[in-house]
């Protein structure tokens, strides 16, 4: 399956998941230019979903079914599902509730579409304000492989990389990091991921001393994520 990015708006990022004959939209604010593409590529959209329900991710949804008459999942009925079939690929639906309690992660060939869930160089927001979801939710992205390409719902890169900076000023693999920064095609591996964000980190001594040095509780693996995200 072949993942390609739209930007839209300010900051977001928009997708297309497809095959050879067959798409899927997700999070698709980019109208146009997915519609452009679908028509070169003489691509039938099957379906329009999201990562969550935030207007500005389902802000496309209309207008694509309008035009393609594609068919609409619905955020809230994904978990049942399970899983997406696309042209005899499977793509599995992970809850991650967190920064929404609808927000979801999509996986197949070792991508992950993480929405508002990850981004690069930090998690999201806690919008719900259930951190012990949210830590479950990150847990569960962190048991995939580092090897899984992230593709997350917003370019928030040089803001949230300047922060991580701030947290960690003697971690190299930033500067790194932002060498190979790309906004033409946002994408990062959980990997690279665990190298620089300290918001995933939260069991390194490096980020155990800081929490630390901020006397906030480190006892537990929980007391270490929810010490670190009330930095956010």
């Amino acid at each position: 399956m072949k993942t390609v990015q739209f930007r839209y708006g300010k900051d977001n990022l928009g997708y297309l998941i497809h095959g050879q004959e067959y798409a899927m939209a997700v999070d698709g604010g980019a109208v146009g230019e997915i519609i452009h593409y679908l028509r070169d590529n003489s691509l039938k959209l099957e379906f329009v979903t999201n990562t969550h329900s935030h207007g500005d991710h389902t802000c496309g949804n209309r207008e694509l079914l309008g035009i393609t008459g594609a068919e609409f999942l619905d955020v809230g009925t994904l978990p049942e599902l399970g899983s997406i079939g696309l042209e005899g690929s499977e793509i599995k639906v992970i809850p991650t509730p967190g920064h929404t309690s609808d927000s979801l992660c999509f996986l197949f060939d070792d991508v992950l579409l993480s929405g508002d869930t990850l981004f690069m160089g930090k998690v999201g927001r806690c919008f719900t304000g259930d951190i012990h979801s949210f830590y479950l939710s990150i847990k569960k992205i962190l048991a995939l492989s580092d090897e899984t390409v992230v593709y997350a719902g917003h370019d928030y890169v040089l803001e949230y990389l300047k922060t991580a900076k701030e947290l960690q000023p003697a971690n190299s693999f930033i500067s790194e990091y932002l060498m190979e920064y790309n906004p033409d095609l946002v994408k990062s591996t959980l990997g690279a991921e665990k190298k620089i964000d300290p918001f995933i980190s939260f069991n390194e001594p490096e980020i155990i001393e800081l929490l630390i040095s901020r006397k906030l509780p480190v006892d537990t693996e929980f007391d270490r994520f929810s010490s670190i995200m009330s930095l956010i």
